[in-house]
């Protein structure tokens, strides 16, 4: 077991997006936390407590533990999370506007949908990454990918969370594309992918409703496009160099979920086009440094995981920026690192910690 120095450059973007997004989360949530709670730093402490102190646990174990043990209990791990994803439909669950996401043990609540984002690409690189080149068989490969990978986005839209499915599922079939997949197969599992989302979309009222609004924001500017409306407004007034850190006005009663989807319209105001891109700036270096290191990992299970990791970490952080710059449908998706959410937090940082993991072993 070969092991030198982590990869600097993955760590410097993450130690940055961590302090940037608590920074950021500070600043968007002091009106609404002091409006809620009478504290204007609740929301911050919660991220510190909740996300960050776990995520920290979370990163040193995966960045301690070799990564190839992972691969003897990823079947393990995942069904223990597909175990915590059912937990929302038991008296444990919580419901919040409509939706089944959260469980709440004892004093302790997460969201299993974000822990599945970790544990499936785990399984999947271990699955992939097995003896023999599993990806060219139908029987040993295309069906049972197809039946996890089904069954899970069955059970994340019935919760509901449909970008989460999208998430998991396109970095999904990247990681099974590069397997060395037939494209018959991977245009097929895509194929039937897309038509069950967009059956969900079109006999579901409230995801059909979001994606007329993308369509026509200015149909309903006060209603279905108040929230894209505002987000623009947001970003176009930061211009180049913003209004300065804390001084945005549309998070104070303008601005739907300021600290969670909507948090880089808040950015792009205070920090302005130059803030912007600086943060984007670093989401791509953490993203391209994975996937370029992935090509000289000789080890399947690590390529896998790099790969897996990167693609979904750059998938959410386009839907979420191009979801809020009017490019895509509002989805709800938080902003990796940055908006509130401790899961979300903790487990992007085990995430980075399995990276550093194997860039360490490379």
């Amino acid at each position: 077991m070969r092991s030198h120095k982590p990869d600097y450059l993955i760590l410097f973007c993450l130690i940055f997006l961590v302090i940037f997004g608590l920074l950021a989360l500070a600043s968007a949530s002091t009106n609404l936390g002091q409006e809620k709670f009478g504290d204007g730093l609740y929301y911050l402490k919660h991220q510190i407590i909740n996300g960050l102190l776990v995520g920290l646990v979370g990163f040193a174990l995966a960045y301690k533990v070799y990564y190839r043990r992972y691969q003897k209990f990823a079947l393990i791990i995942f069904l223990v999370s597909i175990a915590a994803a059912f937990l929302v439909f038991t008296p444990l669950g919580i419901n919040a506007g409509g939706a089944d996401r959260w469980v709440k043990i004892g004093p302790v609540t997460f969201q299993p949908s974000e822990i599945l984002k970790l544990t499936v690409i785990l399984y999947f690189a271990a699955l992939l990454a097995g003896e023999g080149n599993r990806s060219e068989s139908f029987w040993r490969g295309l069906l049972p990918f197809g039946i996890v990978l089904g069954s899970v986005a069955a059970l994340l839209l019935k919760q509901p969370t449909t970008t989460t499915v999208v998430i998991i599922g396109a970095s999904a079939m990247v990681l099974y594309f590069v397997s060395g997949a037939k494209l018959s197969y991977v245009s097929g599992i895509s194929a039937v992918g897309v038509l069950a989302l967009a059956v969900a979309v079109a006999v579901t009222p409230y995801r059909f409703q979001r994606v007329l609004n993308f369509l026509n924001p200015g149909a309903n500017p006060l209603t279905g496009g108040y929230h894209l409306n505002q987000a623009q407004i947001a970003i176009g007034a930061g211009q180049l160099f913003g209004v300065g850190y804390g001084k945005s006005t549309t998070k104070i009663n303008f601005l739907p979920e300021p600290i969670g989807d909507s948090i880089f319209a808040v950015i792009a105001e205070e920090f302005g086009f130059v803030g912007s891109v600086i943060l984007i700036s670093a989401f791509l270096i953490f993203i391209l440094r994975s996937l370029l290191l992935a090509r000289r990992v000789k080890d399947r299970f690590g390529k896998f995981l790099l790969i897996g990791f990167g693609v979904l970490i750059s998938f959410q952080v386009f839907i979420n920026i191009g979801a809020i710059s009017g490019l895509l449908p509002l989805t709800g998706v938080p902003l990796p690192f940055i908006s509130y959410g401790g899961t979300s937090l903790a487990v992007f940082m085990t995430m980075s910690g399995i990276i550093l993991n194997v860039s360490k072993h490379s």
